[in-house]
């Protein structure tokens, strides 16, 4: 048995934890509830689900832009911060979003594999970053621009589904309708995650970051 002064202490990796690293697990958190209450609108069609899974997508991002924020006030940073973020980004700004789109009518064979590309975008584009980062970085360490539109930009697509939900366009009023392409069938809408993934991916798009 090693000396009592090293063995691990319990708990000894939320220890570690600073603020920043709390305000982080708050966005994972309220993307996880976002998926929960869209498995609990699919069982019960109680819309107010919904709209807590709608509602809880801009907390994230509340959550996301305040835990940096919080770091660079206190000046504390963890070994885990930019790899909590990386992995609370992908479940509120890629897994959530997609799921949404599931849950309100994007279900057809081609429309699942739009919501997978999306995902796997979003993914991508955030494993780009936490490897380029430092080579987009200025002297101060501070990155100059975000290459692809960053992450949090799909809740531009978490807004129009909320808007499609309040007007009743959604399932079978879907907007635009519904083509089949051979063995499926493709929701014309499913095309704004795409786009959404393209952008995300680009190495061209360069934004500049605050």
């Amino acid at each position: 048995m090693p000396p009592a002064s090293e063995r691990p202490r319990r708990f000894s990796m939320l220890r570690s934890f600073v603020l920043a690293d709390l305000i982080t697990l708050g966005n994972a958190a309220s993307g996880t509830l976002s998926l929960f209450f869209c498995l609990n609108y699919l069982d019960t069609h109680e819309r107010t689900y919904v709209w807590f899974a709608l509602g809880l997508l801009p907390l994230a991002l509340i959550c996301d832009i305040l835990d940096g924020t919080v770091a660079r006030w206190r000046r504390k940073h963890s070994p885990l911060g930019a790899d909590l973020d990386s992995l609370a980004d992908v479940i509120s700004f890629g897994v959530a979003p997609a799921v949404l789109g599931y849950t309100l009518g994007l279900r057809g064979a081609w429309d699942m594999v739009a919501l997978v590309f999306f995902v796997c975008c979003g993914i991508s584009r955030l494993a780009r970053y936490n490897v380029t980062a430092a080579s987009l970085s200025d002297d101060s360490g501070k990155v100059k621009y975000y290459q692809g539109t960053p992450i949090p930009s799909s809740l531009l697509l978490v807004l129009v589904l909320g808007i499609l939900f309040s007007m009743g366009h959604v399932h079978e009023q879907l907007w635009l309708g519904e083509i089949r392409l051979g063995p499926g069938v493709l929701h014309p809408l499913s095309l704004l995650f795409v786009l959404s993934g393209n952008a995300m991916i680009s190495a061209t798009l360069r934004i500049p970051k605050p």
